[in-house]
């Protein structure tokens, strides 16, 4: 709905999301977080944005596209940096991935970490999961499925990648912010996303606790109550293994805040469970649960 209000033109979120294409749930979070949008306020009470809010998300989009993190592209656009972030940032994370791919398909491993060292050193967590390394393992495993890369590179690469993001999470179960509980849906193998998501969770102060691939729903069950967690976080990449969990993970959403993730969660499973439904990829949904 467009409104008017002091002679200018006014939005309200769900409309401006849509000229930005961007959910309204991660606008919120760029709210809460950052103080990006500076909403009025209808006579209904209802958040109404400016045409300035418009141009500080599209600032704030363009610095996300160059390859810097989300509070790091907000800190600029509120400071009234530049719109383009400088021009090495770019160039800089597309030689890491680079370099990062040709180690990783060419089974280097020294290659490999000293790439993942040079872009850890020279761009925040969530930038290096989000622009780099999640994207580098959907391409390996559209490789895979087309033929174009071995059942031995996508091993090497996912344990490689696997090992380093479990030794950034060390530590990643303390302190004293809200907590959550992560687990992979019975028979689901693969976890990288997840622990991404976790290790953007523990960058915004949440508390994590991992309990890996292919977790039983009673020993699931049975971790929440025992640390009674803020939010429970379930992973799949296929809807046959949600099917089989939705009874157990009906009964766990009953009395706990339950998350479905990964491609395998639908609409579908979170009616039949009563959960929410993380949408998108990982890291854009980690930053939008850690602000709310």
């Amino acid at each position: 709905m467009r409104g008017m209000e002091a002679g200018g033109a006014y939005l309200r979120i769900g409309e401006l999301g849509r000229r930005v294409g961007i959910r309204p749930e991660l606008l919120r979070a760029w709210e809460s977080r950052y103080g990006l949008l500076s909403p009025s306020r209808s006579a209904g009470g209802f958040r109404l944005y400016s045409e300035d809010d418009e141009r500080r998300v599209r600032a704030m989009q363009e610095h996300l596209r160059r390859g810097l993190s989300a509070a790091e592209a907000a800190r600029l656009v509120l400071a009234g940096g530049p719109t383009a972030a400088p021009d090495r940032a770019s160039p800089r994370l597309e030689e890491g991935a680079r370099m990062l791919r040709e180690a990783l398909d060419g089974f280097d491993e020294d290659g490999a970490n000293r790439a993942l060292d040079g872009l850890l050193g020279g761009f925040s967590l969530e930038t290096v999961l989000g622009e780099v390394v999640l994207p580098y393992l959907h391409d390996l495993g559209e490789r895979w499925s087309r033929g174009e890369a071995s059942v031995a590179q996508e091993h090497f690469a996912s344990n490689l990648i696997r090992g380093r993001l479990l030794g950034l999470a060390r530590g990643w179960g303390q302190g004293l912010g809200p907590s959550a509980l992560l687990a992979c849906v019975p028979g689901e193998l693969h976890d990288l996303a997840l622990i991404a998501f976790g290790l953007t969770l523990r960058s915004r102060g949440w508390r994590v606790t991992y309990l890996g691939p292919d977790t039983p729903l009673d020993t699931l069950a049975g971790a929440a109550e025992e640390l009674d967690p803020d939010l429970v976080v379930v992973s799949g990449s296929t809807a046959e293994a949600f099917d089989d969990a939705v009874a157990g993970l009906r009964k766990l959403a009953k009395t706990r805040r339950v998350a479905l993730g990964g491609q395998g969660a639908t609409a579908r499973h979170v009616e039949a469970t009563g959960a929410d439904l993380l949408q998108g990829d990982a890291i854009a949904e980690a930053e939008r649960v850690g602000a709310a």
